[in-house]
């Protein structure tokens, strides 16, 4: 029997330490051990227990229904985790169909819950088709690096984000890490992808489980914009209750992926976030994020 997940190795960091993350250690069928990357803040990353959770949930359906892809997933954060205690997955089968596969993963720690899902893989087959399009932007090449940013602010925040963030984000309107956007409305466009490209022997499952791994530091952006916020703010809290991700076609996650992101609503220190995502002008994903986004600015 197998001790780890199969994933890839990457002999570049810190594409290494995420792979290594997703590489779940096997305790028993259904049962999986998850370690956690550092953080500048000392919690667990949100994104990477999303993205151990579809790794657990296809360990259960990939021997018996290797043709099946993950594509929907549905996740509420419970609590923040601590980045020195491994992450305990268990996943209940809850259903194998015909054509679907369902499962329910409950990450924990010290007992308790802190991350809830329900995920969902299909057979491939044919059916009715039709997208949204593209919108227009600027090619990503043209526009500034968050690590390039990360790189050159002198703050030890900044520079921790630089040596752990395996994503490279590319701002159509400008970033809103140290202060707020020129313009305040809901609607924004970023470019982003891979630091270094996926290993070749990399599967559409663990680029879908990465896509799921990076979105998370960008979701609530359109809600910041709205009212002014930014990241390195002292005046705001901000963090992920719950995020669903529905995959509609493959995903390259060592190419450059188009983020439309809007917020339709925000009240009562919650707002809600929804995206689109662009790969060569085809929708590959969608995705909803809810998160508490409070400001002492806001009374």
């Amino acid at each position: 029997m197998r001790k780890f997940l199969p994933v890839p190795d990457s002999s570049e960091e810190p594409l290494a330490s995420i792979l290594r993350t997703l590489r779940l250690e096997i305790r028993e069928p259904g049962s999986y051990l998850g370690s956690n990357l550092s953080q500048f803040n000392g919690r667990v990353y949100g994104g990477q227990v999303f993205g151990q959770a579809v790794m657990a949930a296809w360990a259960t359906v990939a021997d018996a229904y290797p043709q099946r892809q993950i594509h929907s997933i549905t996740a509420a954060f419970m609590r923040p985790g601590d980045q020195q205690e491994p992450i305990a997955f268990d996943v209940e089968e809850v259903n194998d169909s015909r054509s679907f596969s369902t499962r329910r993963v409950h990450a924990s720690q010290y007992g308790k819950t802190i991350l809830s899902c329900r995920a969902s893989f299909q057979e491939l087959q044919p059916g009715v088709e039709h997208s949204s399009v593209a919108p227009d932007a600027p090619e990503p090449e043209a526009l500034d690096s968050s690590l390039e940013f990360f790189a050159n602010f002198d703050h030890p925040a900044s520079k921790n984000v630089h040596t752990t963030s395996a994503i490279d984000m590319r701002h159509v309107d400008g970033p809103i890490w140290v202060k707020p956007a020129a313009k305040q409305n809901g609607h924004t466009l970023i470019w982003f992808k891979i630091r270094e490209g996926l290993p070749e022997q990399a599967d559409q499952l663990l680029h879908r489980a990465v896509l799921a791994y990076a979105t998370d530091q960008f979701m609530l952006e359109p809600i910041m914009r709205m009212h002014g916020m930014f990241w390195l703010s002292p005046d705001i809290s901000v963090a992920t209750l719950d995020h669903a991700i529905w995959w509609h076609r493959d995903v390259d996650m060592s190419d450059w992926i188009l983020a439309e992101l809007d917020s339709p609503s925000a009240q009562g220190g919650r707002g809600l976030s929804v995206a689109k995502f662009f790969q060569h002008g085809v929708h590959i994903a969608t995705m909803a994020q809810e998160g508490m986004t409070r400001s002492r600015l806001v009374k």
